[in-house]
């Protein structure tokens, strides 16, 4: 069995991702470490307290990050709801987050576990694990594989023309995480519009079950509405969730590119983001390869393997 601990700024994607690692029987969520970001921490906390609640689960929380190593916090409330599930009443966890911070945890598990034998999964910003890094990196070298939902990806970005919000609220952050050579695949923002979003009708599925259904479904009211007020559409797009499901099936994914990939913190119209220089496709040499970045999702297979999930 697979072993993680998903780093998280817990919105109403987040909620999905964390369910489906929790759900999933060949994982083994050791943890879960929070970080501001979609919402301020001590709300990105009870969100993830509240979806292992809701999953019928006793994983741990551990506080990291409330803020950017360097910049003022920024948050995704107007996308997300000022309590980051859609503003429906939903978070009144009965589950407490542990006292140790999440940056300790991180190190303190690397080293009681063997080598090799954990995976991290960044649902956020990067700054609670560039503050691992920075503090050991040696530890944090002890990681099997980290998978990161940020940057781009192939496309246009979402806070800005070219940059997306998990690297646009701590570019500095995600600076360390590439410099840090650990083994690193990116999944960006690119990937998750079109049919791997959730439609209305899947929403309103969801909403006619039970109360895990319920909640998922409900957590996505303001997000859905969001779409349709800047003109994508009656959905819910779910980046985290897709990040997720790339890094629990295989088969998910319809390939990555072995890249180099900069993040852009000098010039200010530029920050965020992360230019991605492809070594598979023969314009760029000089750099050695720091991530894989997912360039395609079998949306149909990843749906299905959401919605029994969810219904499970």
């Amino acid at each position: 069995m697979r072993k993680f601990i998903i780093d998280t700024d817990t919105g109403s994607d987040d909620a999905y991702a964390i369910m489906m690692a929790l759900e999933c029987e060949d994982a083994d969520v050791l943890g879960i470490t929070t970080v501001s970001g979609n919402v301020p921490l001590d709300k990105a906390t009870n969100n993830a307290l509240m979806t292992v609640e809701v999953c019928k689960k006793k994983t741990p929380v551990y506080r990291g990050a409330a803020k950017p190593l360097f910049r003022s916090a920024i948050t995704a409330q107007g996308v997300h709801g000022s309590d980051g599930m859609g503003d429906m009443d939903l978070i009144h966890p009965s589950l407490t987050a542990e006292s140790k911070h999440a940056a300790d945890y991180m190190l303190e598990t690397l080293r009681d576990c063997p080598e090799n034998s954990i995976e991290l999964i960044m649902l956020g910003p990067a700054t609670t694990v560039a503050l691992a890094i920075l503090k050991d990196a040696k530890t944090m070298s002890r990681l099997k594989h980290v998978y990161s939902m940020g940057t781009a990806g192939f496309g246009p970005g979402n806070v800005s023309p070219v940059a997306e919000f998990n690297v646009f609220a701590d570019a500095e952050s995600y600076g360390v995480l590439l410099n840090s050579g650990l083994p690193l695949t990116i999944i960006g923002f690119d990937l998750c519009r079109g049919e791997a979003a959730l439609n209305s009708r899947e929403i309103d599925r969801l909403l006619s079950m039970g109360e895990k259904q319920r909640f998922f479904g409900s957590c996505v009211q303001r997000l859905k509405n969001h779409n349709v007020e800047i003109g994508e559409g009656c959905v819910a797009d779910l980046p985290d969730a897709v990040a997720m499901g790339i890094a629990l099936w295989d088969d998910v994914s319809d390939g990555f590119a072995p890249s180099y990939c900069y993040c852009c913190t000098r010039e200010e119209p530029a920050y965020g983001q992360v230019i991605i220089h492809r070594l598979d496709s023969g314009l760029y040499r000089g750099k050695e390869k720091n991530a894989d970045v997912a360039t395609g999702i079998n949306a149909v297979l990843f749906k299905k393997r959401l919605m029994e999930l969810l219904e499970k």
